[in-house]
């Protein structure tokens, strides 16, 4: 069933092109979150074989990562804030939760929306937090970028070099998220020491 997904996207991605691409992503990112990879691997092998170009491939990928990230970002600052202000407290979500949500992102956003675009399972939902916070909305649209850039090459390259190959897509995925991980979590602890340094003066 997965294999006849695929063979789907690739068909569909080859039929519609980058705007495929775009509108797929947008999606991702927003309110049916899937795995990207089925999006953006088939595309890599597609540019492998010289039917598609990776620098549009990643253009169209990042610019419908950030539509859906927007998509999640507004209906959490409008809809979602005010939803939560007048029945948070059935959550066990208060007026000072949200203060102090919106005081971490105001100090800390740029970091974990960065971080939460390189992180599956994370990547469609950290919007919704950056939204509630009301986090800038320059600095949320440049980390979105960077870090669903990231990913998007990531993807793309896989689907470039061993788009054929499915069990070692598998393989390499799950160590290149391993990996991301790791890193971030010592980008994080790295971080954590600069503001503790930064405080103390």
């Amino acid at each position: 069933m997965i294999h006849e997904l695929a063979q789907q996207l690739v068909d569909l991605i080859f039929d519609w092109g980058y705007l495929g691409i775009f509108i797929m992503m947008a999606i991702e990112s927003s309110f049916i979150p899937f795995p990207s990879e089925i999006v953006l691997v088939p595309a890599g092998y597609l540019a492998s074989c010289g039917d598609m170009s990776i620098s549009y491939i990643m253009m169209s990928a990042i610019s419908g990562s950030l539509v859906g990230a927007f998509v999640n970002y507004y209906l959490a600052f409008t809809l979602g804030r005010k939803f939560l202000l007048r029945y948070g407290k059935y959550f066990f979500i208060s007026p000072e939760v949200l203060e102090k949500m919106e005081s971490y992102f105001k100090k800390h956003g740029h970091i974990s929306t960065f971080s939460g675009r390189l992180i599956p399972g994370i990547r469609q939902l950290i919007s919704i937090p950056a939204g509630l916070a009301k986090m800038n909305l320059l600095e949320f649209s440049v980390f979105t970028t960077l870090g669903a850039g990231i990913w998007a090459l990531i993807l793309t390259l896989l689907g470039y070099y061993i788009g054929e190959n499915q069990e070692l897509i598998k393989e390499y995925l799950k160590e290149i998220t391993t990996l991301v991980v790791v890193l971030l979590i010592i980008i994080g602890a790295l971080y954590y020491r600069y503001q503790k340094k930064r405080e103390s003066k």
